[in-house]
């Protein structure tokens, strides 16, 4: 339970709450079904980051008691909490928001059309909103978090029945280990009340609260064979406030604040802006020596930037798809930052004729980067070899060091790049494992 609504309540209605969710989880276990494989599945050896240390086995060894069937946001939230083996089968689809509009969430002092009017930068200034407007924003903000936000617990693995859908939710991993996420379509996670940065960048920016996966702190995580979208709900087709994309969604699988032993596998993520974002903050912390994650076999289709955007961590970019075909929506794939040792190979880009190839990577503060075997296609042109770096390289300074300075030993095999675009298009994303 969140602790924003635990200092709200009694000691007898916190215990009643609890015993309502142990309830509802033990409800939505009658009657479920026999486990799949899959979902008792443990990350193999070797097969990248997330098995190194302990390794991820989730929650294998769950036993019979501790196998959930959730269609429900509470029934979702009762079963994945705590810390012992467990294994939590989605068969719905499960809104976060449970129906509910923005509207619902809004504080009785917040309207949107009054805050655009008080913080325009032309009456206001280009300083941060303070005041009744913002704090009933933010007021507003934590309404919405309360319902849309859901903690994950160590030694959990939660495995989508056919169609398994999360709709609108962000599942949080904070300070936890031995997490599986597996086979579950995430869906537009959006943010009813940004943030209005008038100091982000030139021209000020909106800033978004909710991922569909965040890991904070997290250790030994394997995420795989999911989907990530943002639906209809398109940041493409938001609003212009304040000289800006009124932005409704962050990221869809950030890894931040010192999570370690990460493999994020043969997920699909697609029409999304900012897509992964491996490290939040240029200030050495918690994040030095950490933040070792492995991405292989993912499918990133035409998506705006953080393919992933890296600070500190050692990051290996492998056997990847990059369908990079919407030049409008295109800003860069790998992000280079602060103290960032990425080591992509064997990647495969197919690409629009007016995305160049010196914009797939950017420069975040980073210096040295390991890349090789890339292939790009343009349309049914035919595949050359690239070295998207030695791109960047020629056209931008300074230039980013050519040698990560470290060489990946945790691989789940290396494939050819040329067989890349059919292997991942056969098996990433959702209702690609077997039953």
């Amino acid at each position: 339970m969140h602790a924003g609504i635990r200092a709200g309540l009694t000691a007898a209605t916190v215990a009643g709450l609890v015993a309502a969710g142990v309830a509802a989880a033990a409800s939505a276990n009658a009657g479920s079904p026999s486990v799949p494989a899959a979902a008792r599945q443990a990350l193999s050896a070797n097969d990248g980051w997330g098995s190194a240390g302990a390794g991820t086995t989730g929650g294998s060894a769950a036993d019979d008691a501790h196998v959930f069937v959730v269609r429900t946001r509470d029934e979702l939230a009762a079963a994945v909490a705590g810390n012992t083996p467990k294994i939590v089968l989605v068969a719905a689809t499960i809104d976060a928001n449970e129906g509910r509009g923005c509207d619902a969430y809004a504080d009785p002092e917040y309207n949107l059309q009054a805050y655009l009017s008080a913080y325009d930068p032309a009456t206001w200034g280009r300083v941060a909103p303070s005041g009744p407007l913002e704090d009933a924003r933010v007021r507003s903000a934590k309404n919405q978090g309360l319902k849309v936000k859901i903690d994950v617990g160590s030694n959990t693995t939660i495995y989508g029945l056919r169609n398994a859908r999360i709709k609108g939710g962000n599942l949080l991993l904070t300070n936890v280990d031995n997490v599986i996420i597996r086979n579950v379509a995430f869906e537009d996670a959006y943010d009813c009340f940004p943030a209005w940065t008038p100091t982000d960048g030139d021209t000020g920016n909106w800033n978004s609260l909710y991922d569909s996966i965040t890991l904070s702190g997290a250790v030994n995580v394997w995420i795989d064979h999911n989907s990530f979208t943002d639906g209809a709900n398109q940041d493409v087709d938001q609003p212009i406030h304040l000289g800006r994309p009124y932005q409704v969604h962050d990221g869809l699988a950030d890894i931040i604040k010192g999570s370690d032993y990460v493999t994020v596998s043969y997920n699909n993520m697609f029409e999304h802006d900012k897509s992964m974002l491996i490290g939040s903050t240029n200030t050495p912390g918690v994040d030095v020596g950490k933040l070792r994650v492995s991405l292989h076999h993912n499918r990133f289709a035409n998506l705006g930037q953080r393919q992933p955007r890296v600070r500190f961590g050692q990051v290996d970019v492998y056997n990847n798809f990059y369908y990079a075909t919407d030049e409008d929506t295109f800003v860069y794939a790998l992000g280079v930052g602060v103290q960032s040792q990425i080591y992509a190979e064997n990647n495969f880009v197919l690409r629009s004729a007016d995305t160049p190839l010196d914009a797939f990577v950017y420069n975040w503060g980073g210096t040295r980067m390991t890349e090789k075997g890339t292939l790009v296609r343009v349309g049914t042109d035919p595949i050359v070899a690239v070295n998207l770096l030695a791109e960047y390289n020629a056209a931008f300074d300074p230039d980013i060091a050519t040698d990560a300075g470290w060489t990946p030993t945790l691989r789940a095999g290396l494939d050819p790049a040329a067989k890349v675009p059919a292997i991942v298009t056969a098996r990433a994303g959702t209702g690609k494992l077997p039953s």
